[in-house]
């Protein structure tokens, strides 16, 4: 009775781990520890906002679980409609959402709210893929004029909100499935021309808070009380952490309350100041190994779409992590995008261990040919 009950247990877990992807999902849950303990520093020894951040975590891997199940297939099925009811919710937005600090950015469902603009991280390469997936045969340079069109309209609709740094991220999850589709150098180039001609025309229509972020990077001490707060004491506590770090509860810029949004945005000024350069050297080694998986998944994929969605989820989390990373140690600008497994956030968990389901469903079903 006993070795039947062994052999009934061994199976369940066989059906439940089925399909998650062993080197990806550790690295996830490593990252998420991480995140815990800098969490744990940076919210004032919060048990209460950590146990919060487990509960999301919760419901990340519930989500990862359920995506890593669903084949690439039926996944490019419902592409469309994620990508039309992603519009509509962010259309909803504009009309009815939550204004917070000057950004009408939520919608409250409920008891709780949602910024619409995660899903379309993952909507719009979803989207696109489905579309050159679609035309695999054929493609022209309409078809990637048509692209751009689809990925423009999303992109709009979230900086006027506004959210440049979501803005961000899924124009760059579309641009990397558009360039891997194998859109030409002559058009890329082409493009950064324009893109450059029209850099005063986009001055112009950005927000005055967003001017004077890109005002301060070139300059942080024009006003070192104000604008320019932000990253001079992000850099003085990634700098202060030294080699090995200050200790776990022991960042003096985090404890002293000189670091703004420390559990969100600016958690990895806390984290270098604790474990130092070791401490950044491990956080980098993980996140490398894990765009390092997610690129050989996506090089395996079967199918065009599949090959196309799993390098532009990869491509998306680099771009996570060099752009929180570039602006709180002040090489770019500070655009409010999270660290990923790291900050603090919901909606942002959620989307990253959806992300991760869907490039272990990919690799699941890696041998499967299309019909």
């Amino acid at each position: 009775m006993i070795q039947l009950y062994g052999v009934t247990l061994r199976r369940i877990g066989s059906r439940v781990l089925a399909g998650i992807d062993a080197p990806l999902f550790f690295m996830s849950i490593t990252l998420l520890g991480l995140g815990f303990a800098a969490l744990y520093s940076a919210s004032d020894q919060s048990v209460a906002r950590v146990a919060n951040q487990a509960g999301n975590a919760l419901l990340g891997l519930t989500a990862m679980w359920v995506f890593a199940k669903i084949p690439p297939q039926r996944l490019m099925r419902f592409a469309p409609l994620a990508y039309v009811l992603g519009l509509l919710l962010l259309i909803a937005v504009m009309l009815f959402g939550d204004v917070i600090n000057g950004a009408r950015r939520w919608l409250h469902v409920g008891v709780t709210r949602f910024q619409p603009s995660e899903i379309m991280k993952l909507a719009v390469p979803l989207m696109l893929a489905w579309f050159f997936h679609r035309n695999e045969s054929s493609l022209r340079l309409r078809d990637f004029a048509i692209a751009g069109i689809l990925l423009a309209i999303p992109v709009a609709l979230i900086a006027k909100q506004p959210d440049l740094g979501t803005a961000l991220l899924v124009g760059a999850a579309g641009a990397y499935v558009i360039f891997f589709a194998g859109i030409g150098w002559k058009v890329i180039v082409s493009l950064a021309l324009v893109a450059a001609a029209t850099g005063p025309f986009l001055w112009g229509i950005l927000h005055d808070y967003q001017r004077q972020r890109i005002l301060t990077l070139l300059d942080p001490s024009q006003d070192p009380l104000g604008a320019g707060y932000h990253i001079i004491q992000a850099t003085i506590a990634v700098g202060s952490g030294g080699f090995t770090g200050k200790g776990w509860l022991h960042g003096s810029q985090a404890h002293l309350e000189f670091i703004p949004e420390r559990h969100t945005d600016f958690i990895f000024a806390v984290y270098s100041e604790e474990f130092g350069l070791l401490g950044n050297s491990l956080l980098l080694a993980l996140y490398a190994l894990l765009v390092a998986r997610g690129l050989m998944i996506a090089a395996n994929a079967p199918t065009f779409f599949s090959r196309l969605l799993a390098s532009s989820l990869t491509l998306v989390f680099f771009t996570f992590v060099f752009v929180n990373i570039g602006m709180v140690s002040g090489i770019l600008p500070v655009v409010g995008v999270p660290l990923p497994f790291m900050s603090y956030g919901g909606t942002a968990l959620l989307t990253l261990f959806t992300a991760i389901g869907m490039l272990m469903s990919i690799h699941r079903n890696r041998n499967l040919v299309q019909t």
